[in-house]
C-alpha cells in the first residue's frame, strides 16, 4: 500500500516531517510484543486503504527505533501521533474504536486543509 510506510530513524525526517507538508501523516509507534498494537495497527492499515491516500500511515517499531519513541515521549504502546505541515497536531495512546479513529483522522485532515498562517512580527 503506498499510503502505509515503515519508518526508521534514518528516514524519519523525509517520511514523516517532510511528507506531512503534502499529506497528513499518522505516526503509529508500537512493538511486536504489544497486544493492543497487534489489534490497532491492522485497523489503521485498513483505514489508510479506505481513505485512499488522504493520509499516510507511518509505522515505527519502537524496539528497533528507540530514539523516535523517546523523541515523542512514547511511554506506552501503541502511541499514535498526528503530523501536519511538519508539526504534531494531536496524539493518543492505547487501543481505540474505529469510530474514534475516523473522527481523529477527519480532524487531522480538516486541520491539514488549513495551512498555518505565518507569524506577523512588529
Amino acid at each position: 500500500m503506498p499510503f502505509v510506510v515503515d519508518v526508521t530513524e534514518s528516514d524519519f525526517d523525509d517520511a514523516v516531517l517532510q511528507r506531512s507538508y503534502q499529506l497528513p501523516v499518522l505516526l503509529d509507534i508500537g512493538a511486536d510484543w504489544c497486544g493492543p498494537c497487534r489489534v490497532l495497527t491492522p485497523l489503521l492499515e485498513r483505514l489508510a486503504q479506505d481513505y485512499a491516500g488522504r493520509f499516510v500511515l507511518a509505522r515505527v517499531d519502537a524496539d528497533e527505533n528507540m530514539r523516535i519513541a523517546g523523541r515523542h515521549q512514547a511511554k506506552g504502546f501503541p502511541t499514535v501521533i498526528a503530523y501536519s505541515h511538519g508539526q504534531v497536531t494531536d496524539r493518543f495512546h492505547g487501543m481505540q474504536t474505529e469510530g474514534f479513529l475516523r473522527r481523529f483522522l477527519d480532524q487531522l485532515m480538516a486541520h491539514h486543509a488549513k495551512p498555518p498562517q505565518p507569524e506577523i512580527t512588529q
